[in-house]
């Protein structure tokens, strides 16, 4: 069940971070707002369900804190590796 928490975590993040405008992992979605919209409804949804997730496994203050920091790890890495994906020589 916590691997389920941290996925859906992981999840929220990806949807959040592909909403920026600073992103380049996915340049299809800078032209849309409506799918922006929609990423940022699953985020919100992802995260609910990882928090909820991670409450019945650990317990709440457990839960919600392990969610969340699932969630700022995703929000760290992910302009790393997209970062890393830009400066990687292709020849």
């Amino acid at each position: 069940m916590i691997i389920l928490a941290l996925l859906l975590s992981w999840l929220a993040a990806l949807c959040l971070y592909l909403t920026s405008p600073h992103q380049h992992l996915w340049l299809a979605i800078k032209a849309s707002p409506d799918q922006r919209r929609r990423l940022l409804i699953l985020s919100a949804l992802c995260c609910g369900l990882g928090i909820a997730a991670a409450w019945f496994a650990l317990g709440w203050w457990a839960g919600f804190f392990s969610a969340l920091t699932a969630l700022m790890l995703g929000l760290v890495v992910l302009p790393y590796f997209d970062a890393y994906r830009r400066t990687k020589n292709v020849g």
